[in-house]
């Protein structure tokens, strides 16, 4: 079912090197290959348009469902997939999507992923976007992450483009209700004339919520990314934005943050900095052996930790 290359992208973009335990949904070049569900976790295929339903059950505990795509055809692929993470329940969800174009087709995956984390509920939700190939077809990933939190629930993104995405626009949008949580972390690195932009809006509604957006990214070459971070309070609630990015050779970096307050009591905080490498740092290796490159590389991966 799943050659060599097949493999190498389940590993990038969801860390599988084999079958996951738990409930999972595989989607290669446009349709489903493989599927579980277990006792606490369903997947439903959508019957008025391409994508799945995840149900999980309330009071469900260290669970997982990995949903990853991977693409190796030149061919433009859309999904819609709905999550309803019931109350009480503590998840895991790892999807991403990896494509490796070896033709002069564009390969494009959009996908649409809409969450409803209901009461007391936590999820974890890692999502990695990798790209490959020689062929001189663009590899292009646009995803959307709608998310709801209801009171009292959390939710705790990890979004990575890892390398070889030529064009990207991610849009998140959550709305958080009384003593909602979020974390996002979002890390991405552009390489050649590649671009990505990334917007995200999260409105904090409920009294007691709190949000934290961390942004961290790398544009080496020619590359251009733009990100759009915007934080609004409309209640007694906590919110913080950080947004660092390293630039390098003749890229372009655009950070826009903006925080709106409705409300005498809403706390947001928002930072914002761009820069190169530090020659210090530099040095710093080189004196314990390592050449330039290699002490270069070895301040990007940290950063990008």
């Amino acid at each position: 079912m799943f050659n060599v290359i097949d493999k190498k992208m389940l590993a990038a973009v969801a860390d599988l090197h084999e079958i996951p335990q738990g409930a999972y949904n595989i989607r290669k070049n446009g349709q489903g290959v493989e599927r579980n569900i277990t006792a606490n976790i369903d997947i439903v295929t959508k019957k008025d348009k391409p994508g799945i339903d995840i149900i999980v059950k309330p009071g469900t505990k260290n669970e997982s469902v990995h949903i990853p795509v991977i693409l190796s055809q030149g061919i433009s692929d859309m999904v819609y997939n709905t999550f309803e993470i019931g109350e009480g329940s503590d998840v895991l969800v790892v999807a991403g999507c990896g494509i490796h174009n070896s033709s002069s087709q564009t390969a494009q995956h959009d996908g649409i992923h809409e969450f409803f984390i209901r009461r007391g509920a936590r999820m974890k939700y890692v999502e990695k976007h990798y790209g490959e190939g020689d062929g001189s077809g663009q590899k292009v990933l646009n995803p959307k992450t709608i998310i709801e939190i209801e009171e009292g629930g959390s939710a705790e993104l990890e979004m990575i483009q890892i390398e070889g995405v030529d064009q990207t626009i991610r849009d998140t949008e959550v709305r958080l209700h009384k003593n909602a949580r979020l974390i996002v972390t979002e890390r991405l690195l552009t390489t050649s004339g590649q671009n990505a932009e990334s917007n995200i809006t999260v409105e904090l509604t409920g009294e007691g919520a709190t949000a934290q957006i961390l942004s961290r990214s790398v544009a080496q070459d020619d590359s251009v990314q733009v990100f759009h971070l915007n934080m609004r309070g409309y209640a007694p609630c906590r919110g913080h934005i950080q947004c660092d990015s390293i630039i390098m050779d003749k890229a372009r970096v655009s950070s826009i943050p903006e925080i709106t307050a409705y409300h005498s009591e809403a706390e947001l905080v928002h930072e914002a900095a761009i820069g190169r490498i530090a020659s210090e740092q530099l040095m710093k290796l080189m004196t314990l052996g390592l050449t330039e490159e290699e002490a270069e590389n070895t301040i990007l991966k940290g950063f990008l930790a």
